[in-house]
Parts: C-alpha cells; sequence; structure tokens
C-alpha cells in the first residue's frame, strides 16, 4: 500500500464482563459492548498487528483520515 496512509496508535483494553475500550493515542475513542465486543475479541485473537489496527481505525471512524 506504498503512498496510502497506514493506521497506528490505537490500543485496546478489555474487561472482565466483555467491555471492550480503544484508545488512539492515548485518548478514548470508541467503547465496544456486547455482540461488537465479542466479534472484536474473536478477530483480536487471530489478526496481527496491522489488521488489527485497520479494524481498530474502522470502528472509531479514523480510517478516512
Amino acid at each position: 500500500m506504498a503512498g496510502k496512509h497506514q493506521p497506528g496508535g490505537f490500543e485496546f483494553k478489555a474487561t472482565g464482563n466483555g467491555t471492550v475500550f480503544i484508545h488512539h493515542h492515548g485518548r478514548l475513542a470508541v467503547t465496544l459492548k456486547g455482540k461488537a465486543a465479542a466479534r472484536f475479541l474473536l478477530f483480536s485473537a487471530t489478526a496481527d498487528a496491522e489488521a488489527l489496527q485497520h479494524r481498530m481505525a474502522r470502528l472509531t471512524g479514523h480510517y478516512k483520515h
């Protein structure tokens, strides 16, 4: 993907009750609960770092920048 912006700076934290908090450069960007959180955690278990950054970017709406 030469010449395209690669998303980065995303991190996530999953709580014991299944809630997922996604942060972008240290700031909370989105909170996932229920089925959305479960789907994300399932994806994150097998995704590589680049794919995970792209997924978090799409979930937070930062993929357009």
